[in-house]
């Protein structure tokens, strides 16, 4: 018998409007695969309750009667139940602290937690996600506090006209918006003695694909990260575009020893490595990370790589750091926490090593959303669905009473498994030690 499927209406924050299905994917569960599936009402998700009713969902606060539970953000500790199967983004799988009571909480009520982000194929793509809106919201967030922290030093520029992206109707509205800023910009070039106006990336995810996709509405001119330390401003150089490099891994990673790079031997001996963007950073305008970081991986942006910027010059280039991944304490060390959408950055003072306020002085603006996609909500939670609606069959006729080793899964899905019945499962072992330093026990 198929198990009864219940969508939490999510409470993170004000912001969070989003939806593992909507409408229309419930209405295919339940029209073509006879799913019953229950949905908490949410005043504030991005379709309406009707909606879901109407697709032969049963509206109900209540999802004390569903085996399993779809979900988009962490659930909190005290609203988890006993013997549930859970899946949503748990955000546990690098030993994130602030996340093992949560997990800790799960094992003690003999509950089941799968996560989207381990939800990939044989290569280790992720099948769903929300990456792309990811990208598409951080750059837009970032464009904005690009022109506001110019607007900040009494400084005019076209980017001052760009929004954060919740205040765009739909992204669509946004795409639109941008590009007549890229046409301003192109018809009217930029402010002198503030060119080039050089934005990096760091990855070739999702996340940044949907960044770029939003930057390439501006016209922009691709330049390989070795060109940019000799490349400033000068009468021969146009003077309206911005110019676009990429960080691969081998820019990003560099051997201690000699300068060199080899993937198999980061990936084993990261303690070999250092960060190879401190030469680059005078030379931004914007940093926009997008790659996927973990520990030990060594940082990428050090706290004394941006102080070192500012004993040598008062106003560095670099204005903006759009973190669309927003690891916290993570690959950058500007971002000491995370933001959301009604107050998405803070300045940064890497000398004193803290947040100030404003954005304006000494410092770097830091954009550090950690639910960007919310701020696109219909866009994204349909995207999200299409990718999710596949599997949901497979995960309703599973008998998770089984063991782990027997559980009849797709080979995905299997893998998503971190817990099972109050035990973390073989691949997720790794978790023990943080669970452990989280609850003041010895490892």
């Amino acid at each position: 018998m198929a198990a009864t499927i219940g969508i939490r209406a999510e409470d993170k924050n004000r912001w969070e409007r989003r939806a593992p299905l909507t409408p229309d994917h419930v209405r295919e569960l339940v029209e073509e695969q006879g799913l019953e599936l229950v949905v908490q009402p949410s005043g504030r998700r991005a379709f309406a309750d009707r909606d879901y009713a109407d697709a032969g969902a049963r509206l109900d606060a209540d999802l004390g009667g569903c085996d399993l539970v779809l979900g988009v953000k962490e659930i909190p500790p005290d609203q988890l139940v006993a013997d549930k199967v859970y899946l949503y983004f748990s955000h546990v799988i690098k030993g994130q602290a602030h996340n093992m009571p949560m997990l800790a909480r799960l094992l003690e009520l003999g509950s089941t937690l799968l996560d989207y982000e381990r939800i990939v194929d044989r290569r280790g793509r992720r099948l769903i996600f929300f990456g792309r809106h990811a990208g598409y919201a951080g750059m837009l967030d970032t464009l904005w506090a690009f022109g506001q922290r110019f607007a900040a030093e009494g400084i005019d520029t076209p980017f001052e006209r760009i929004r954060r992206a919740h205040d765009y109707s739909s992204l669509e509205e946004a795409l639109a918006h941008v590009a007549r800023v890229g046409e301003e910009i192109r018809k009217r070039g930029l402010p002198t003695g503030r060119r080039p106006v050089i934005c990096g990336f760091t990855g070739s995810g999702n996340v940044t694909q949907g960044a770029m996709e939003v930057f390439e509405r501006l016209p922009v001119l691709d330049v390989d990260p070795e060109v940019l330390l000799e490349l400033a401003e000068d009468r021969d150089r146009p003077r309206n575009v911005l110019y676009r490099t990429r960080f691969e891994r081998h820019h990003r990673y560099r051997r201690r020893t000699d300068g060199g790079f080899d993937a198999a031997e980061l990936t084993a001996h990261p303690e070999r490595y250092e960060s190879g963007l401190p030469p680059y950073l005078p030379h931004l305008s914007m940093l926009v990370h997008g790659a996927f970081w973990q520990p030990p991986q060594p940082r990428l942006v050090r706290r004394e790589d941006l102080a070192g910027l500012f004993e040598r010059e008062p106003q560095p280039k670099l204005r903006v750091i759009g973190d669309i991944a927003c690891d916290v304490d993570g690959a950058i060390a500007a971002t000491v926490r995370a933001t959301d959408p009604g107050a998405p950055v803070y300045l940064y003072d890497p000398v004193a090593g803290a947040e100030v306020p404003g954005l304006a002085g000494r410092g770097v603006v830091v954009m550090a959303v950690d639910n960007l996609p919310c701020e696109l909500p219909v866009e994204a939670s349909h995207h999200f669905g299409d990718s999710l609606v596949r599997f949901v069959g497979a995960l309703a006729r599973c008998d998770w009473r089984r063991r782990y080793e027997e559980l009849a899964l797709p080979e995905e899905l299997a893998g998503a498994v971190i817990a099972h019945r109050g035990e973390l499962t073989p691949p997720y072992r790794h978790l023990e030690p943080a669970l452990a330093a989280a609850a003041g026990r010895p490892a």
